[in-house]
């Protein structure tokens, strides 16, 4: 933004020089060398304001809105030449109808081409897509929850990702003010996203980006998640279920990496033996509880008294729960024996 604002004031003073400069060649424009300064620093403001409305209004958009009025100019050219106004007399009525028709069909043209997407165009002109022929990029959006929680970088780390990593200026501001948060469970996910973040740009298989876009008429981050995957046509990961359903509801790609864990769980079979630590005991007298490496708890008979060893389990049976699966085991007599 400061380089933005360099540009702005060289701009400005450029137009002031130039209203001096015009004072001072054409006199007959400009009688006097303060009113060029003032006319030349007015329209430098002009462009900024209409720069700063125009913030958000990206390349494509403006490519749209002018292939639209394009199409729209035509449109009244057309109309115009048809031969429907050849008895109209007055030179001002057919002055009139002629703007009516080139002001009505370019701002038609404009709003259609704004409405379409880039299937539409390939209708007007076949075999025309409006993509660039060497896109074949992945773009995968990181959230803030995702971050925090990690397993992101794992999953790069693993080869099972592949693509360029765009993390927006506004998520790394929110992961910032969370690792600055008073609060210490805050802020310690926050460092722990920030060093997440680290580690996934330390690895040289796999680029990341800091993207600057911004949305400042979006008061949320997802909602500027969402309007920056649209733009860019990226695929958004997060653990974050509302965010999901928004993205969802605008057609916006999402992997939830919770729902990705949960398909990637071991399906066991009652009979099969699993090794696992006992952690604590647990509801009922004689259990123990452990957990195997992708989280899912296992409840164990008769291994209270084996609390904190690594022990071996054959699976009884199990259940299905709000909450992911819990599998029942029981030690046997022989499995835990050294061989």
């Amino acid at each position: 933004m400061k380089s933005l604002w360099v540009i702005r004031i060289l701009f400005l003073a450029l137009c002031t020089a130039a209203g001096l400069a015009i004072s001072q060649v054409r006199p007959e424009y400009i009688e006097h060398e303060w009113g060029g300064l003032v006319i030349g620093f007015g329209f430098g403001w002009l462009m900024i304001a209409i720069d700063e409305m125009l913030k958000g209004f990206s390349l494509r958009a403006f490519s749209a809105t002018t292939f639209g009025l394009l199409l729209g100019m035509l449109c009244a050219l057309l109309i115009e030449n048809s031969g429907l106004f050849e008895n109209v007399d007055e030179h001002t009525t057919r002055w009139m109808i002629r703007l009516a028709l080139f002001l009505a069909f370019g701002y038609i043209g404009m709003v259609l081409a704004m409405r379409s997407n880039k299937e539409d165009f390939s209708l007007i002109i076949p075999y025309v897509r409006f993509a660039p022929q060497n896109q074949l990029e992945t773009f995968l959006l990181l959230d803030t929850s995702v971050i925090i929680d990690g397993r992101i970088a794992d999953l790069i780390e693993a080869k099972f990702l592949e693509g360029l990593i765009i993390v927006p200026r506004f998520v790394l501001k929110e992961l910032q003010q969370v690792a600055d948060s008073a609060d210490p469970v805050k802020r310690a996910r926050g460092q722990r996203g920030l060093e997440m973040l680290g580690r996934i740009q330390q690895n040289n298989r796999i680029e990341v980006k800091i993207h600057d876009a911004d949305y400042p008429e979006e008061t949320g981050v997802d909602a500027k998640l969402v309007r920056l995957a649209k733009n860019i046509r990226a695929k958004i990961f997060t653990n974050d279920a509302n965010l999901i359903r928004v993205a969802e509801l605008q057609s916006v790609n999402c992997v939830n990496l919770n729902e990705l864990a949960k398909c990637l769980r071991m399906t066991l079979m009652a009979g099969e033996v699993v090794s696992l630590k006992i952690i604590r005991e647990g509801r009922d007298k004689g259990q123990g509880l452990g957990y195997l490496p992708d989280g899912t708890m296992v409840v164990v008979n008769h291994a209270q008294s084996h609390i904190g060893q690594q022990v071996d389990a054959r699976v009884i049976n199990t259940l299905q729960t709000g909450a992911g699966v819990i599998v029942f085991a029981e030690m046997r007599a022989g499995l835990n024996q050294p061989s």
